[in-house]
């Protein structure tokens, strides 16, 4: 446990769901945690019993990647956990692929004739997620090694691996449900007999949904405030201006919003209390890092890849590379687009300095 993790309250303390099986949370809340193939090796997943329609049975919150182990877990889950019972609908936070991967999956797996097992998700990442399975974009192909290109990545072995990597969205989405039910920001949802409402986030995803139920004193916060790390935000090919690291600060801090003490049950990490500390360190952590990349621009012009050594003390992967430029171009553009660095085209490559 790191120093920032000891200010953070964890009421379960160690306690972790086994693959294939469910740790009650609180009554009606269970917590489901499956494998992902990546340094960050597991997500969060939640079970809320539920009565829709005039039908028992249980909401899903986000749903794994599409793998044969995610879709096995799953399956263990179905067999012993559910008491019976079906999922009656799937809620996603948000489109990225450990959250939205078997949503089509689900659904199919759970409608009946006389009822469909229905994806709830925000309109703009349902649709984003829809674009992203059918394009060569985001993450791979050409249009992400050009980008990241653009940005200082100059090794001609990563560039080719992510050029030749043609859609990594779609080999862990392969499939989006063709209808849904669009959850909007501040609309009221009724899960088992209870009213959540949905605290809409910008900056890690397009429209990041998060769920607080304030009669239980709990929040599932999706990838929006995570106990350990902080959440990646990234600027991909798709929108080369983007401000997410703004619009992320900005939606850290309307959660404030949600009493200190609520649970919150992230997609990463333990469920924790302490929601405005962590938003505080949050804050505080990009804080440093924006004035330490003004530092370093005033030294000499910089890039987004000369960035990351600064940003990022470790060793990188080809996956983690991928998102961590992204972060990097996040952190520039918040201060380009503020006037705090210029930007310049210089050979192709973005360049940013201190304004003259």
């Amino acid at each position: 446990m790191n120093e920032l993790e000891r200010q953070l309250d964890y009421p379960l303390a160690d306690a972790l769901p086994r693959i294939g099986s469910t740790l009650e949370v609180l009554p009606g809340i269970r917590w489901v945690r499956m494998g992902l193939p990546f340094a960050l090796d597991h997500i969060n997943l939640w079970l809320l019993r539920d009565r829709l329609d005039g039908r028992d049975g249980w909401t899903l919150v986000d749903c794994g990647i599409a793998d044969d182990a995610t879709r096995a877990a799953w399956q263990q889950v179905f067999a012993s956990q559910l008491n019976g019972l079906p999922v009656l609908r799937v809620i996603v936070t948000h489109m990225h692929p450990d959250h939205i991967g078997l949503a089509d999956w689900l659904t199919r797996r759970w409608s009946t004739p006389d009822h469909e097992c229905r994806l709830w998700i925000s309109a703009t990442d349902f649709n984003t997620a829809r674009l992203i399975t059918s394009v060569d974009t985001g993450a791979g192909g050409d249009a992400a090694a050009n980008f990241m290109a653009s940005h200082g990545l100059s090794d001609p072995a990563a560039i080719e691996k992510i050029r030749v990597r043609s859609n990594h969205y779609a080999s862990m989405v392969p499939a989006v449900p063709r209808r849904y039910r669009r959850l909007l920001d501040g609309a009221e949802l009724s899960i088992g007999g209870q009213s959540w409402r949905c605290i809409a986030g910008y900056g890690h995803a397009p429209e990041h949904m998060s769920l607080h139920n304030e009669q239980l004193g709990v929040m599932i916060s999706g990838d929006m405030v995570l106990p350990r790390i902080s959440t990646n935000v990234s600027v991909i090919d798709l929108e080369p201006e983007a401000d997410s690291l703004r619009l992320y600060l900005d939606s850290l801090e309307r959660l404030r919003a949600v009493p200190g003490e609520t649970l919150v049950l992230p997609s990463h990490g333990r469920p924790f209390r302490g929601l405005h500390t962590r938003i505080d360190q949050l804050q505080a952590h990009h804080a440093e890092r924006l004035d330490a990349v003004v530092d370093a621009c005033a030294e000499a012009p910089q890039t987004a890849a000369s960035m990351l050594t600064l940003l990022f003390h470790r060793k990188l992967d080809l996956h983690q590379t991928t998102f961590a430029m992204g972060e990097a171009i996040a952190h520039l553009n918040l201060l380009w687009l503020a006037g705090r660095l210029e930007r310049r085209l210089v050979d192709g490559v973005h360049r940013f300095s201190a304004p003259r």
